[in-house]
């Protein structure tokens, strides 16, 4: 098993920046892809990035590419998001999440609030 735990979530003024962080206990973290998604009040999850076991293959939907980047330390146990120029619409509630098979964890989450 797995546990994650997400923090750097905050408040910030639009077009400021943030670096989230998810810890990971255990020693199989690098076996797992990982990645981030966010939920925002009254609306459904949305997956904001995902990155490969090795950290060589990310991916991001429309809405935050060229804005966010997702990064990991294997030797430290983290993943990251670097989000950047963020915008009242990134409001929400940011949660890692690691996957392996049928396996999926994920933390408690972190708010970000995003002001205009």
């Amino acid at each position: 098993q797995v546990q994650l735990v997400e923090s750097g979530g905050g408040l910030v003024q639009a077009g400021g920046s943030l670096r989230l962080s998810c810890a990971a206990s255990g020693r199989t973290f690098s076996t797992y892809a990982g990645g981030w998604f966010r939920q925002a009040p009254g609306k459904e999850h949305e997956f904001v990035a995902t990155i490969t076991a090795s950290g060589g293959h990310t991916y991001y939907p429309d809405s935050v590419k060229g804005r966010f980047t997702i990064s990991r330390d294997n030797v430290k146990n983290t993943m990251y998001l670097q989000m950047n120029t963020l915008k009242a619409e990134d409001t929400a509630v940011y949660y890692c999440y690691v996957y392996r098979g049928g396996l999926k964890y994920w933390g408690q989450g972190t708010q970000v609030t995003v002001s205009s």
